[in-house]
């Protein structure tokens, strides 16, 4: 049993799918003050910091806490969930024809010390998208992506944004699951 400082739906299905036993705890942390404390650093370090930070938020004793967090940039540029549908507008058309650099990270914390981390990097080639294209798609979507970095869920309809994907699935869906069973099996949570 593990505990995943988490509220994102996917993350839970991911584990629930892959048979890991855990119970839901969002972490109560301030993101976006945390990302604007670490200054200019990469997104990658950013991704990093907030699991890390979700994990050491909830103090489970002796239960594991998992951690997870992606950030998403396109040209240089950070981006978080859009805050409304027309900023998803933005969002989508600014990503249009452009490539979205995907960081998911993960961390494991026990005892309030962080005992596992890691980091990925997915690579999302978004095709040249027509605005009728963009209204029909937020028509279909909306709200559920709002919930969503990068406005998409690639499991449903977002798969339509790209034309090319270089990296884990996983990875994409938010959180690399490989490497976070992997160390759930050296931290003998799960079985080897």
């Amino acid at each position: 049993m593990i505990i995943l400082a988490s509220k994102s739906a996917s993350r839970r299905a991911m584990l629930g799918d892959a048979g890991v036993e855990f119970d839901v705890m969002p972490a109560a942390i301030d993101e976006r003050a945390l990302e604007a404390s670490l200054g200019d650093v990469p997104p990658a370090q950013v991704a990093l910091e907030l699991a890390k930070a979700k994990a050491l938020s909830i103090d489970g004793g002796e239960v594991p806490v998992l951690g997870s967090d992606s950030v998403l940039s396109v040209a240089g540029e950070r981006f978080d969930k859009p805050t409304s549908r027309a900023q998803a507008e933005d969002h989508l058309r600014y990503f249009s024809g452009k490539e979205m650099v995907l960081d998911s990270a993960a961390a494991i914390a026990l005892g309030c010390h962080v005992r596992w981390e890691h980091g990925a990097q997915a690579r999302l080639t978004v095709r040249n998208l027509s605005e009728d294209f963009i209204e029909r798609y937020l028509r279909a979507e909306w709200p559920e992506v709002a919930q969503c970095v990068g406005v998409f869920r690639i499991e449903a309809m977002g798969v339509q944004l790209f034309e090319r994907i270089e990296g884990d699935y996983f990875t994409v869906l938010g959180m690399p699951l490989l490497p976070v069973l992997g160390a759930l099996r050296e931290l003998e949570e799960l079985p080897a």
